[in-house]
């Protein structure tokens, strides 16, 4: 990945697949070891086929941006204007639904630049906070957003198939008074 010339671009519906397939491969790698193949099956199926993200990305409540490295999608993002769970901060929050990176590129600096630019989206979109939540034993993805200054408010259960596992819910202000431009969409 080239680190001066990161390359982010707005998925469409178009992108149902590629997307599906980062979403797919990214979850697995990071999470078969700790879950049964027939869990991960189930969550794959509900949650990252084709037809899942072309409604996902449709939807004008979300928006999501696709890491390119030399043509080839390495990752994404998804954020979402909604209400958020009791106890975040902010008045007009986003969620980061989904940060998603392919292992070979986590340690090069592309997550660093693909948080850096969702913030920056979640500020163009209005937001004055972000929140997400994450598996409470996914201990790097926990140390990554606290170096972006999230802090846990809760937490949640997530189920991956039958298996209910504990998300921790994070997030953090936005400041927008340093964003001339945070108004615009």
């Amino acid at each position: 990945m080239n680190s001066r010339n990161p390359s982010f671009r707005q998925a469409g519906t178009a992108d149902a697949t590629i997307v599906a397939a980062i979403a797919e491969r990214t979850f697995r790698a990071t999470f078969a070891d700790q879950n049964s193949a027939t869990d991960m099956d189930a969550l794959c199926q509900s949650a990252y086929g084709t037809e899942i993200q072309r409604r996902e990305l449709a939807d004008p409540a979300r928006e999501t941006w696709i890491l390119d490295d030399h043509g080839t999608a390495v990752g994404y993002f998804m954020l979402r204007r909604g209400a958020p769970p009791e106890g975040a901060v902010g008045t007009v929050p986003v969620e980061i639904l989904r940060f998603y990176l392919d292992q070979h590129q986590q340690g090069t600096g592309a997550g660093r630049q693909m948080m850096t630019f969702a913030l920056e989206r979640c500020t163009r979109m209005g937001a004055d906070a972000v929140w997400l939540g994450v598996w409470e034993e996914n201990l790097r993805a926990i140390a990554f957003y606290e170096r972006f200054g999230f802090s846990v408010f809760g937490s949640h259960i997530f189920r991956v198939g039958s298996d209910p596992q504990t998300d921790l819910l994070l997030h953090r202000r936005i400041d927008r008074s340093s964003h001339p431009d945070a108004a615009q969409g």
